[in-house]
């Protein structure tokens, strides 16, 4: 099993915010037909059609959510914010200079540990290798999906995992899928689109620029 058919098997994403009047809701997870909800600081999970309070989950696929307050239905998707104020919030940036090497290298956090991090817009997934996984506490024997990657030096053992939080500057990503490679390589972790495709991301003057999505 490729990384492109490890991803394609990923439905879990961070989503926006949504605030009505004393009620705050925001999206964690989306599946289809159902969704994991912070109702007022609770997480909650709840199938289409169930009601926890005064929310109500209408509808649900991996992409966004359609819930109902007080006769009022709003959608919570990756692409927008949504507030009682109807707002738009202001988007996190970060820069990160491309070095002599022509690679855009940057330090950033996965759960909370700080890791040197590879841009790379070619890896369908974010990358790391059995060393930074032990760092990271990761049981990725057990707790993983086993599989394959190619790499430069042949293909490998690879595991499906998810990691709780990423975080590059001020954007953080939750629950983002990646892949832990055996042996030595990636040497950096691989900064793929699972993360990357939650982000507005552009090059200027030998800057990468990721804005992040709401």
């Amino acid at each position: 099993m490729d990384c492109r058919r490890l991803l394609s098997l990923i439905g879990l994403s961070l989503l926006p915010l949504f605030v009505h009047a004393d009620v705050r809701v925001e999206a964690q997870a989306l599946m289809r037909d159902a969704a994991v909800l912070r109702i007022d600081g609770v997480q909650k999970t709840l199938r289409a059609g169930q009601r926890n309070g005064e929310v109500l989950l209408v509808s649900s696929t991996p992409k966004q959510a359609v819930i109902e307050i007080d006769g009022r239905r709003h959608t919570l998707g990756l692409s927008q914010r949504i507030s009682s104020s109807f707002e738009t919030a202001d988007q996190s940036e970060v820069r990160i200079n491309r070095n002599a090497y022509n690679r855009y290298l940057t330090n950033g956090e996965i759960n909370g540990r700080r890791l040197l991090m590879l841009v790379d817009t070619g890896a369908s997934i974010v990358a790391i290798n059995e060393h930074h996984a032990r760092l990271l506490g990761i049981d990725y024997q057990r707790d993983g999906t086993p599989g394959q990657a190619a790499t430069a030096s042949g293909v490998v053992p690879a595991w499906e995992v998810n990691l709780n939080k990423v975080t590059v500057g001020s954007i953080t990503l939750h629950h983002v899928p990646a892949m832990v490679l055996s042996g030595a390589f990636p040497q950096e972790v691989l900064l793929g689109m699972t993360y990357l495709k939650h982000v507005n991301l552009r090059e200027q003057d030998g800057v990468m620029i990721l804005q992040q999505k709401f």
